[in-house]
């Protein structure tokens, strides 16, 4: 991977990362497309430049973040996060299994769009319009949710959106606390693959990769920052166009790039 495609990359990441799209599956498509060797350090990469959309989140939303006064909200995000803590761990050397083969990927993509379709005529009356009235089992359950994301094209967003929706959230809170929940959730697997993590091919920690020569270690700084700031543009419209339209134009744009991607990997793979 070169420094341009490691952009391409970072700004994949941070387009697609709190959309329902699938933030995986977008940078594995782009790496196929570009050609792009799959060795362990752009597998970390492709993690580790999540913690620039991690960012991204805590800036928007520092006020709550940082308002210490406010306990529960911090007990719901740890709650929130242990069920994927612990059957992501549990399931780990499979999903990488599947992140080599982009044709399920695509058709997760193509099933997720369906049901993004018709989930705001399935959860019409939404019950909880403010983050402080969701129950600590409530976030739990959300947080279940949220493994549904370890098949690869699923989307955490997704997932996590679809659960608070489904515990009576409306579609914008449900959104926002997708995002909270994400800074926890990728916090952990980007510790996990940076300094814990001991890469198959060159049996190196995830630091130690990074380290490893001056290129790596500018592509992980820049393709945070630029994950950053184009994070903020992306749930800022995000946002705008689900209080608007709902979820239906993220479902079909998830139908018709799943089937153009299936048929292209189908075709030329």
């Amino acid at each position: 991977m070169d420094f341009i495609q490691s952009i391409i990359i970072a700004i994949i990441e941070g387009l697609t990362e709190y959309l329902p799209i699938s933030s995986t599956a977008h940078m594995i498509f782009a790496s196929s497309y570009y050609g792009i060797q799959e060795d362990d350090f752009v597998k970390l990469f492709q993690v580790s430049i999540q913690f620039g959309a991690i960012l991204a989140v805590v800036a928007l939303y520092w006020k709550k973040f940082f308002d210490f006064s406010r306990i529960g909200f911090y007990v719901k995000l740890a709650c929130a996060v242990i069920p994927a803590l612990v059957l992501g761990k549990l399931f780990d050397d499979m999903i990488e299994e599947v992140l080599g083969n982009p044709i399920p990927i695509a058709i997760m993509l193509i099933v997720g769009g369906f049901i993004l379709l018709f989930v705001d005529n399935y959860f019409k009356n939404p019950k909880i319009a403010k983050e402080e009235d969701i129950t600590i089992k409530k976030a739990v359950t959300i947080g279940f949710w949220q493994c549904l994301a370890m098949m690869p094209g699923t989307s955490r967003a997704a997932a996590s959106i679809i659960g608070g929706m489904q515990q009576g959230l409306t579609r914008e809170v449900a959104a926002e606390f997708s995002f909270f929940l994400a800074v926890p959730t990728m916090l952990a697997v980007t510790t996990y693959s940076i300094f814990l993590k001991t890469y198959e091919h060159t049996q190196l920690k995830g630091y130690e990769l990074l380290t490893q020569n001056d290129d790596n270690l500018k592509m992980f700084l820049v393709g945070n920052v630029i994950a950053f700031v184009v994070a903020i543009i992306a749930i800022k419209g995000f946002i705008g166009v689900i209080k608007k339209y709902g979820f239906r134009p993220w479902g079909w744009y998830r139908i018709i790039a799943g089937a153009l991607l299936l048929a292209y990997f189908v075709t030329y793979k």
